[in-house]
């Protein structure tokens, strides 16, 4: 990790942290690499089962910088897209903690998430358009998957800033908290999730994500790929001995 991406580990969630706060965490080639290895490193730590994303000094992200745009610095990486993130997010649960903008490559960051906590104060949007760009980084694909098509549309087309309580109202994120707690928000949400077993976490993941693509009549095939490793596995043991013992389950990843 460089100094421009922090991560910091507490019990089985980790912290990512975009770390430009005087360019308001403008994504360039060093952050794109930075939370590339971030989440390479924490998706094969085995003591790690949630993620947080956020970015310091009161601003979640306000998109790709346009300077290191200019000079050709594309804040990509191979096999992961814009940011590090945007094209293949991590196997283990996502959470964004958003406060202050999450605008255009930000918003396509948290639209990357599979949670949303975001500050009461924290604006959305994608305002490519009014640059001349285009929301490319997923923005445009994913929005309309996850609120109505017409607002969709209203965002992506006017690339206007939307608060977060109409994002919370659409649906798109899961919990607004007072301005400065997003971050304890998503932790306690974090933990929450990473009290559960590690490999039923990926693989409920990885079938609510992959099942869009599947017909009807390959779902239940498919998604027995996926679920019966972990149906069969020492951890599934280990729940339920846990709950007829009436104690807290000890998860070992197998």
């Amino acid at each position: 990790m460089s100094d421009e991406v922090l991560v910091e580990v507490d019990g089985a969630v980790a912290v990512v942290t975009i770390n430009r706060p005087k360019a308001r965490n403008a994504i360039n080639g060093p952050v794109a690499r930075g939370i590339a290895a971030a989440m390479d490193e924490l998706d094969e730590r085995t003591d790690i089962s949630a993620i947080v994303l956020t970015g310091a000094g009161g601003t979640f992200c306000a998109g790709m910088d346009l300077k290191g745009f200019l000079t050709g610095d594309m804040p990509v990486v191979a096999g992961r897209g814009f940011g590090g993130l945007t094209e293949n997010p991590p196997k283990k649960p996502l959470i964004a903690a958003v406060e202050g903008y999450a605008l255009a490559g930000g918003f396509e960051l948290v639209l990357s998430c599979d949670v949303v906590v975001a500050s009461e104060e924290s604006k959305f949007g994608l305002p490519e358009p009014k640059r001349g760009l285009v929301a490319a980084a997923g923005g445009i694909m994913r929005l309309p998957r996850r609120i109505p098509y017409h607002v969709a549309m209203e965002i992506a087309l006017t690339g206007d800033h939307y608060p977060a309580a109409r994002l919370y109202e659409l649906g798109l994120v899961n919990r607004v908290t007072p301005a400065g707690e997003a971050l304890a928000g998503a932790l306690e949400l974090a933990r929450t999730i990473a009290a559960n077993a590690p490999l039923a976490l990926a693989a409920t993941k990885r079938v609510v994500v992959e099942s869009a693509d599947w017909s009807s009549g390959e779902m239940f095939a498919k998604q027995g790929e996926i679920v019966n490793p972990v149906l069969g596995s020492a951890d599934a043991m280990e729940g339920a001995a846990a709950f007829a013992e009436k104690r807290s389950p000890n998860w070992t990843g197998a």
